[in-house]
């Protein structure tokens, strides 16, 4: 199978340590910088309809602005109450100052 890469924005856009929302080949995708790291999710809430990108990002988890509910950047893994449901994460590589998705 062959991956699909997606350029998705400079690496200088998303401040370190911090989220930022945009959309990417028709998704609402967040992108996460932490401890120098890129990481890639959907952007939307799997519990109610907010987008992450509004959230607060601390370490490895993005706290949902509407219910506090908690995801793992790296794996979209739910980390504690309301949410239960995973939001879907992407592979993430750095190439030449750019951030680039395998999005299908």
């Amino acid at each position: 199978m062959t991956i699909n890469w997606v350029d998705a924005a400079a690496h200088d856009e998303v401040p370190q340590e911090d989220v930022i929302g945009l959309a990417v080949a028709g998704r609402d995708i967040a992108l996460y910088s932490v401890e120098g790291e890129v990481f890639a999710t959907d952007n939307i809430c799997s519990h109610g309809h907010a987008r992450l990108c509004d959230g607060f990002l601390e370490g490895h988890e993005i706290e949902c602005p509407l219910h506090q509910g908690k995801f793992d950047v790296r794996t979209g893994k739910p980390n504690c109450a309301p949410v239960t449901e995973a939001i879907r994460s992407y592979p993430v590589k750095v190439e030449g100052g750019r951030i680039w998705l395998a999005i299908e």
